[in-house]
């Protein structure tokens, strides 16, 4: 019996020793655990003798001690010499000493079972907090990884809501943040009508505010909780936010690229919102010329704009240019970009031909670009690259026109009035021959050279007409039409009416294409029509509709479709190319002696 004690004790030892319990823990759950459970304190821990020292002390006391008494027991229950005496000596030795044996034994390995159960519960108190806290933090990140993917802010909001719901085990979650935008989310098992919730809201740095109800009061480490998403919350939209404005700073500068063609507003444009984003005081452009010398194109300091134009780059560009990355200035690089500036940073301009030039921002203040987004102004700068070679090439094409242009009235001077007035003067050599002869056919001769240089006058005045610069891009397309059809008709001598209908959205490309058939049409009336009234319509819906129609001689289209007009430069043919290549129609209705319909349709933009 001694021995099964000793064993047990030994065994019980053991597992207080090693922690090795005879049945597992249970597995909590941070969600179903009370806050009430998971706050209670573990009890105290025994004071005095360990109980492992008392039990070695114990195994290793008691069995000699045991031998002793037993051995000193029976040697004087022998000296008794009465058998009676003995039987009840034994029965009163070992009726009160085995109990009271027993009875301390049990008590030692009842206090080793008390000790086992108090470890038990600080193991489960212990390990529900750890769950807990694994199972908020996994919410959290969670709620981070969300907010990092969502696109827009309303994502945001509704992601924010959902991710507080699962983090703090609320019923309820409602999310408002500046600008009005909101969301809501409610947990996997929704409060029953008429309970009685507790609300905790908690701000949002930078604005806005998180609603959260329980159906049990919050404890602290939940309000702590709930402070700590509040920031990481903040830290989402603020992140969305400056992507919108990204977004938003990518199309206007996509925008402007698209629609500019003037090379120096161009680059101001696109400057002005790279300094933005990093408030710079100062912004240069250097492109390269067709030697491959980066000279000044533009550049704006605290002092206004720049008027040395054309001027070399210094050292710090050429760097740039050569790195193909952008790079940050010395101070004294920075002063040789900008007067006064400390600090300047430079972004290459490159596309699939090459090297198109260097973007420069600088400011006074030392390290004024230290962590700055470079991604997005090299982006922008990339966007620049763009927006100068179809600048350039728009320059190309207007010098291109400009000199078929000069051909065309070399030809037509050549050709009209340089003839006629060759022809003139042969008359007029005529008329002094037959002045005295034959007075009567010399004044007929003078007659009619007069009406033919009248004519020639009428023609050059036409041409000229025709020829004005309109700037389209300062005016725009109604105001432009409005102006011209009102000096046709003063210039022309006839009445001329102009119609507007509808809303009329072009791109830029398809207004000078319109406007260059109107300007067309309404030369060919004034040269060849001896019209009385032109009527010129502009009526916008899924496309918009030029019609030019006037009372005059009229024609049959057949027989001139491939003819040139004198002031244009454009015949029947070519500008019903140029409007078929912008996706629309052009037909020219006309008889001899009915007038003359021209129509033209253009998709809106």
């Amino acid at each position: 019996m001694a021995r099964r004690r000793d064993s047990g004790l030994r065994r019980h030892e053991a597992h207080l020793r090693h922690g090795a319990f005879p049945r597992p823990l249970p597995r909590l759950s941070p969600m179903t655990d009370s806050p009430a459970s998971l706050s209670t304190p573990p009890p105290p821990a025994p004071r005095g003798v360990p109980l492992s020292d008392r039990v070695k002390l114990v195994r290793n006391l008691l069995p000699p001690l045991i031998v002793l008494v037993v051995a000193v027991v029976e040697f004087v229950i022998a000296q008794l010499r009465n058998p009676v005496a003995e039987v009840w000596a034994h029965l009163l030795f070992y009726g009160l000493v085995g109990p009271a044996v027993t009875f301390f034994t049990v008590e030692w390995i009842a206090e080793g079972t008390r000790a086992r159960e108090r470890a038990e519960r600080e193991l489960r108190v212990t390990y529900a907090r750890l769950s807990a806290s694994h199972g908020q933090l996994q919410a959290v990140q969670e709620l981070m990884r969300d907010l990092t993917d969502a696109p827009d802010m309303g994502a945001v909001v509704e992601v924010a809501a959902r991710g507080a719901v699962r983090a703090t085990g609320a019923t309820h979650a409602t999310l408002t943040v500046p600008g009005g935008l909101s969301g809501s989310a409610s947990g996997e098992t929704p409060a029953a009508p008429g309970t009685e919730l507790y609300p905790l809201r908690v701000g949002i740095p930078g604005g806005g505010a998180l609603a959260l109800h329980f159906d049990t009061p919050p404890t602290p480490e939940t309000q702590t909780l709930a402070q700590a998403l509040a920031a990481e919350v903040a830290t989402g939209v603020e992140a969305a936010r400056q992507r919108t404005l990204d977004l938003m700073t990518l199309y206007s500068v996509d925008q402007s690229i698209r629609a500019e063609r003037n090379m120096r507003r161009l680059l101001a444009r696109v400057t002005r919102n790279m300094a933005e984003r990093v408030q710079a005081g100062a912004r240069a452009a250097y492109l390269s010329d067709q030697d491959g010398v980066l000279r000044l194109e533009y550049a704006q300091h605290a002092g206004g704009e720049s008027s040395s134009s054309g001027a070399l780059a210094p050292a710090f560009v050429g760097r740039v240019a050569q790195a193909d990355t952008p790079l940050v200035a010395s101070a004294q690089e920075a002063a040789e970009v900008f007067p006064e500036a400390k600090s300047a940073l430079g972004f290459p301009m490159r596309d699939e031909e090459g090297l198109v030039g260097v973007l420069v921002l600088g400011d006074a203040r030392p390290d004024a670009f230290e962590g700055a987004r470079l991604p997005l102004l090299a982006l922008l700068a990339a966007q620049a690259a763009l927006g100068v070679r179809n600048a350039r090439a728009y320059l190309y094409s207007e010098e291109l026109a400009i000199s078929d242009e000069r051909a065309r009235i070399a030809r037509e001077i050549h050709d009209g009035v340089a003839q006629s007035l060759a022809f003139c003067a042969l008359k007029l050599d005529l008329v002094a021959r037959q002045l005295h002869s034959d007075p009567d056919k010399a004044e007929a001769e003078v007659k009619a050279a007069t009406a033919l240089l009248r004519e020639q006058i009428r023609e050059v005045r036409r041409s000229i007409f025709a020829l004005r610069p309109i700037d389209l891009e300062r005016y725009g397309l109604l105001e432009t039409v409005r102006r011209y059809v009102e000096d046709f008709g003063q210039q022309n001598n006839l009445r001329s009416t102009l119609n507007v209908t509808g809303d009329i959205h072009l791109a830029p490309g398809d207004e000078a294409v319109v406007f260059r058939i109107l300007q067309e049409s309404l030369n060919n009336v004034a040269k060849h029509a001896r019209a009385r009234e032109v009527t010129v319509t502009l009526h916008g819906g899924e496309r918009v509709t030029l019609r030019v129609q006037d009372d005059g001689a009229g024609f049959d289209p057949e027989q001139v479709s491939g003819r040139v007009s004198s002031a244009g430069g454009l015949g029947l043919m070519q500008m019903r190319e140029r409007v078929e290549s912008r996706g629309g129609n052009y037909r020219v209705l006309s008889s001899p002696g009915h007038g003359t319909l021209v129509e033209a349709e253009v998709p809106q933009a």
